[in-house]
């Protein structure tokens, strides 16, 4: 599912106060805001709800919630008694209390049957645990005999199967993408293991697993020795392109069916794999076999980059789209426009670009036009014209991504000739407009809210309420909604894997339930990439849905998770670092990945280099051993760094950031060719891209988690519409 192509006077009082002020909340279940519109929404869910009470308890961890959840389940009168009856035999079931579970569950699927097959697993498994072997496979046959095409029947078939293989294989053929049945699968490769079948079956349904591209590579070795077919070397193909062996995905989809998505993966991973030739000549096929399609426009561009050092052949391919592919046209001339320039037919090149805006002039070609003659303009000292220029992106191309920060400087450069009240307009219609962009922050910052700025960030720390219970999912039956809303994050992404049938095409509530599942099993990385890379998708129906979706807080919330609170806070406060900071920080370095390594060798949560790690122990006396890969040891160790560059910076925590990415040598430079008089100038011009787009990353970040997660912040934008 990956995609193809990899911002007045203080108003809140105490609403950001010091570090001795810290304070973090919980409110109650998320209600009807967080429900997705109708085009995205699986209507089950609207029938799942829980009592904000149990929700309460739901969101504590099981060993601080057994007495509240006894207390619960012991009132007859109570709405939610058997779900707290589930719940607390669940719990029993993890401390190794079997009989106190089978307790819990006595007679519990007769009084809650919506949950009924998952309360007879349980209950095996509470025999199992107290050694009652026989009752326990009795349990395991009467849940195969009642619910015989329920997923959760995959458990019992495979535990059934580890005295009798038969089931196993019942297993494999019934539900092949259910977690146990992959264990399943990998047990018997342990035992014998080259088998193609089975090697297939982990390709074919286990593509998320660790360790998938070594199986897919196993299969690949054996090619000569089994008859792999096209669908064989698809399923391959798509596991390499998930788990980003993009070289072997391209490979593998060229021996795929031949569709046009599978011949413009084989051109992309060869390009991506930097196997340039090879790429070349497979764009050109995919060109060949599909002259119509819309992956042939997206390739014929890509060709048209990789051809650049040949003006003819590349215009000549930029040519082609322009007069087949209208809704690339834009994209195509202004390439066109920067090849021209290369081959010093300016002339030519200022033709096209005004085509570009005559022709075109609500696209997103447009609006990079028009947003560099602004900044020539503005560095020129022509304020008037640069705002003249910049004026017109956020009215004909108000989705273009230069449109916050198009707005944003329009606003500066009002302020600079003394237009304090249009600029104060402008600033606010960044924030109405523009709400999740680091332009908006700096918005809000230069209306004089008191949201931090780049010399005050680090000593605010927000209040923060952290929503207890989940909005419904936008896809799944109505048992997989009862499993995420009780928190058996486990059991619904087990469930999901049986449900959800089109991992190659999903729809956006498809992909947005398996991002938001991820996350609830703690794969952030994928989680939140599901949920971020719906914006690239391109059909109609699939931007009005994600449209609709991310008027949602569901939605933002799932973009913006908050994993390892205790430990965040705890050490935000030693440091006196805003703990948002720290959150956004390391969102940007990991997605909140405790054993991510790069290829530098930074590892953990905070992506602390090794020699980096060494020397912050050194100078901070610490005399115990600490892993990277350990997040409380990583959280220590980062946010001492994270100090320290602040430190170094006079608490500047712009350039903290900056440094804390590029290095204070490089920073130091910066200040000394560029100076600090505009801090908006300076990040627009550090010379490093991914130090510039790291800076306004982490404060993105920033913002979105202080305008999700602060109540007066949260209200502030309700003044804006949002």
């Amino acid at each position: 599912m990956a995609s193809d192509d990899q911002r007045s006077t203080a108003v809140f009082g105490t609403a950001l106060a010091s570090l001795s002020a810290l304070a973090i909340v919980t409110i109650g279940l998320v209600g009807g805001a967080s429900r997705l519109h109708a085009p995205v929404l699986n209507q089950q869910s609207s029938s799942i709800t829980l009592d904000p009470a149990l929700a309460s308890i739901i969101s504590l961890p099981p060993d601080q919630r057994i007495a509240q959840l006894d207390a619960l389940s012991r009132e007859p009168q109570a709405a939610d008694q058997h779900r707290a009856r589930y719940l607390l035999a669940t719990d029993l079931l993890q401390q190794g209390k079997g009989a106190a579970a089978i307790a819990q569950l006595a007679d519990l699927e007769t009084q809650y049957p919506l949950m009924a097959p998952y309360i007879l697993r349980q209950r095996a498994k509470a025999y199992e645990l107290d050694g009652k072997t026989k009752q326990a496979q009795q349990v395991w046959q009467t849940l195969l005999k009642r619910y015989p095409q329920d997923p959760v029947s995959a458990e019992a078939l495979v535990a059934l199967g580890k005295t009798d293989a038969r089931y196993w294989e019942q297993a494999i053929a019934q539900f092949p993408s259910h977690p146990r049945t992959l264990e399943a699968v990998r047990t018997l490769l342990q035992r014998k293991s080259k088998v193609p079948e089975r090697l297939l079956h982990l390709v074919r349904h286990g593509f998320y697993a660790p360790g998938i591209v070594s199986v897919a590579d196993k299969l690949v070795g054996m090619q000569r020795q089994i008859a792999l077919k096209p669908e064989d070397w698809e399923a391959i193909a798509f596991a390499y392109w998930e788990n980003q062996a993009y070289g072997k995905a391209g490979q593998a989809y060229a021996k795929a069916p031949k569709t046009a998505r599978n011949a413009y993966r084989a051109a992309r991973g060869l390009q991506l794999a930097e196997e340039t030739t090879k790429a070349i000549n497979a764009y050109e096929a995919l060109v060949a076999a599909f002259p119509d399609s819309p992956e042939t426009a997206l390739g014929l561009l890509r060709l048209a980059r990789l051809q650049r050092q040949n003006p003819p052949v590349a215009i000549a391919y930029l040519d082609t789209i322009v007069s087949r592919f209208p809704d690339r046209a834009a994209e195509a001339l202004l390439l066109k426009a920067d090849i021209l320039e290369t081959t010093k037919n300016g002339r030519a090149a200022v033709q096209t670009r005004q085509r570009i805006l005559d022709q075109y002039p609500s696209s997103k070609a447009a609006a990079e036009i028009r947003w560099q003659e602004a900044r020539k303009q503005a560095k020129a000292g022509n304020l008037k014209t640069a705002i003249l220029w910049a004026e017109v992106i956020a009215v004909n191309s108000p989705t273009s991504e230069l449109a916050p920060e198009a707005a944003y400087w329009t606003g500066k450069w009002k302020t600079a000739l003394g237009d304090h009240r249009q600029a104060k307009q402008q600033f606010e219609r960044v924030l109405s407009q523009y709400p999740e962009s680091y332009f908006a922050w700096r918005s809000a910052s230069m209306l004089g809210y008191n949201v931090g700025d780049f010399t005050t960030v680090r000593r605010l720390v927000p209040h923060i309420v952290v929503p207890v219970g989940r909005s419904p999912l936008a896809a799944g039956s109505t048992l997989l909604q009862e499993l995420y809303q009780l928190g058996q994050s486990w059991d619904a992404w087990a469930r999901w894997q049986v449900e959800f049938q089109t991992p190659q095409s999903p729809t956006v509530a498809q992909q947005f339930t398996d991002g938001v599942l991820r996350l609830g099993v703690g794969d952030y990385l994928d989680g939140i990439f599901m949920v971020s890379s719906l914006r690239d998708r391109e059909p109609q129906q699939d931007q009005a849905d994600y449209q609709a979706l991310r008027q949602q807080t569901a939605y933002w919330h799932a973009l913006y998770p908050w994993p390892y609170l205790d430990l965040i806070i705890a050490w935000s406060q030693q440091r006196q670092l805003n703990p948002l900071l720290v959150l956004a920080l390391m969102r940007q370095e990991s997605r909140f990945e405790p054993a991510i390594v790069s290829v530098a060798g930074a590892t953990g949560l905070m992506q602390v280099m090794p020699d980096t790690g060494a020397w912050i122990a050194e100078k901070s006396g610490l005399k115990q051993p600490y892993r990277l890969d350990n997040p409380a040891d990583n959280i220590m160790l980062g946010t001492w760094y994270l100090d320290y560059t602040h430190q170094e910076y006079g608490d500047n925590s712009m350039l903290a950031v900056a440094s804390y990415n590029a290095g204070p040598g490089n920073v130091a430079d910066w200040l000394d060719r560029f100076g600090l008089a505009d801090p908006d100038n300076f990040v627009e011009q550090i010379p490093f891209d991914e130090t510039r787009g790291y800076v306004t990353a982490v404060f993105e970040n920033y913002w979105n988690y202080l305008r999700l997660y602060n109540p007066d912040v949260m209200a502030l934008m309700k003044r804006y519409g949002h």
